[in-house]
């Protein structure tokens, strides 16, 4: 019996599988090993993921976790998480988001991974292995292609008199979001990639409007030219996981073509598809 996570620092999706059918789906909280230590992760595990689960803990026999804060360093405690709770499995495997959208985009097949929600990411996948990555550096020095970056040229559109007008009024009947508060959530709350990502919404609704076309389009255009075409390799599809790359995706397109590249996949969320990866790799 497999258990296959696919975790982000607001949410955890699980889908416990065996090799032909999905036994089982749930949600936890967010797990991120560089904000969480291990005390932590496992009382998550202990106490959201395995009372929703229809088996004990000691039938999962294969683990495999892609989150976000995976790094290098932080997968051995990763790892002592998961083993702590599921005693008896007998593989643990644990890596980035970066990699479970590369896998759920293109299984054993080569092509550019792409990761565009809250934030972004990207690589180049080559038979099974990340084989180069642009850092992508975060919302204010970088995530060009990201919901943040989207709702930060948003609020910088609007306020600098570069859109309508009446987008501005629209905006700010829409979202019940003035200047001030905008500057309020930007400046002095947490998690401010997470409030401006929550702006992308009201650019999806009116993205008829040209001028929040282009918006869309520049965003994109900075994602290509600051990573993708650094891979040097247009021969490859270009596949995306996320909200942004599923709800933009004409934009998206036409960016890539643009740039010479073809879009493949586009999914909103990885877990299905990586649990259709591992349920194929268990019946090989």
């Amino acid at each position: 019996m497999i258990l296959i996570a696919d975790s982000g620092s607001t949410k955890t999706d699980w889908c416990l599988t065996d090799e032909h059918d999905t036994i089982a789906r749930c949600a936890t909280q967010g797990i991120n090993p560089f904000q969480q230590d291990k005390e932590a992760i496992s009382s998550i595990l202990a106490g959201e993921l395995v009372a929703h689960l229809p088996c004990t803990s000691d039938a999962v026999t294969q683990i495999y976790f892609y989150g976000a804060g995976c790094r290098d360093e932080m997968i051995p405690m990763m790892r002592q998480a998961l083993d702590s709770v599921f005693t008896q499995a007998r593989t643990i495997e644990v890596d980035s988001d970066l990699m479970g959208a590369a896998r759920a985009l293109f299984a054993d097949s080569d092509g550019i991974a792409c990761i565009m929600g809250t934030g972004s990411n990207s690589c180049l996948y080559i038979n099974g292995q990340m084989i180069d990555n642009i850092p992508p550096l975060g919302y204010i020095l970088g995530d060009e292609g990201s919901g943040a970056v989207l709702g930060r040229r948003l609020v910088n559109a609007l306020y600098k008199r570069q859109l309508p007008q009446h987008l501005v009024t629209l905006s700010e009947q829409e979202t019940q979001l003035s200047l001030t508060s905008i500057i309020n959530k930007v400046y002095r709350q947490p998690l401010a990639n997470r409030f401006l990502a929550s702006l992308s919404p009201f650019v999806s609704k009116h993205i008829d409007e040209p001028s929040l076309q282009q918006l869309v389009s520049d965003n994109f255009h900075d994602f290509f030219v600051k990573n993708i075409n650094l891979y040097h390799n247009t021969s490859l599809p270009v596949g995306a996981v996320g909200s942004i790359a599923y709800h933009f995706s004409t934009q998206l397109e036409a960016v890539a073509n643009a740039h010479g590249y073809h879009v493949g996949n586009i999914i909103t969320s990885p877990i299905e598809a990586l649990t259709g990866y591992h349920r194929e790799k268990l019946r090989r």
